[in-house]
């Protein structure tokens, strides 16, 4: 790798993987590494997280483990405490936290409603609060938001509380942009596509008569032909986080082979 993130501390909420393979958050951790970041992991599943630190140690790289709960300020402030006390600065803040409520408005229960907003948005809003005084008494860092195409385009699914809380993590984002570029940090957030990965055989697979039908349904949906990896979002986070993106902020990003412009956005 090209040592992009070389010396950078790297905090990534979400890290773990709901299953076997490669989940966005789990990427983006090894792929920060991969840069030379040191990288905290943390995942409600300490053994989740664990398991990315493995992967990330095995390869010779630094990172440590923790658990989080993004729904508790509490939970979060305790997370960068620990942070700042081994690492004393935290650069890079990767917010991948999110979770998949299914229902319209008819379907749905208030106390899901509001709980989908609490994890998706709320989690974007407790670690900003507890990240941003430290990253501006040095004037320097990036924050990193994992949104969804769903936050700009109907995708197929009856997702009603899941389109709502991205679309409020995408002006999230812009909001927390423009109030500290003054400071010299910076915010963008990420819109993943048709990715695959462990959550959607979890989560998705039950809108279709067989796993099979929905790989080739999605991949059919993707204007280049096929379903995205986490090491997409991975990689186009990684940018965002390095120097290279110095002059970037405040963008809302789709990483999803096109469907964005495309005529037909979801099943």
């Amino acid at each position: 790798m090209t040592g992009r993130l070389k010396d950078k501390i790297a905090l990534v909420f979400g890290a773990g993987s709901s299953g076997e393979g490669w989940s966005n958050g789990k990427a983006a951790a090894v792929a920060y590494a991969r840069e030379g970041a040191s990288v905290v992991c943390a995942d409600l599943n300490l053994a989740s997280a664990t398991e990315t630190v493995d992967i990330i140690s095995g390869e010779g790289y630094k990172a440590t483990a923790t658990t989080a709960d993004v729904v508790s300020s509490a939970s979060v402030n305790e997370v960068v405490k620990e942070v700042l006390e081994e690492y004393g600065r935290i650069d890079i803040l990767h917010n991948n936290v999110g979770v998949v409520t299914a229902g319209g408005p008819e379907q749905l229960e208030e106390e899901a409603f509001r709980a989908s907003l609490d994890i998706n948005v709320g989690s974007v809003f407790r670690t900003a609060k507890a990240v941003l005084p430290h990253m501006m008494a040095r004037k320097s860092g990036a924050i990193i938001n994992i949104s969804s195409l769903a936050s700009i385009r109907w995708t197929g699914y009856p997702y009603f509380a899941y389109y709502t809380a991205k679309g409020a993590v995408n002006q999230a984002t812009v909001a927390l942009a423009m109030q500290y570029a003054k400071h010299g940090i910076r915010a963008n957030c990420i819109l993943p596509g048709l990715i695959d990965t462990p959550l959607i055989y979890k989560q998705i697979s039950g809108n279709y008569a067989s796993i099979e039908e929905m790989v080739d349904e999605r991949n059919r949906l993707v204007p280049m032909g096929h379903m995205g990896t986490a090491f997409d979002v991975a990689n186009a986070a990684v940018f965002l986080a390095s120097d290279e993106a110095r002059f970037i902020t405040g963008v809302c990003l789709p990483v999803d082979g096109g469907q964005s412009c495309s005529a037909v956005a979801g099943v």
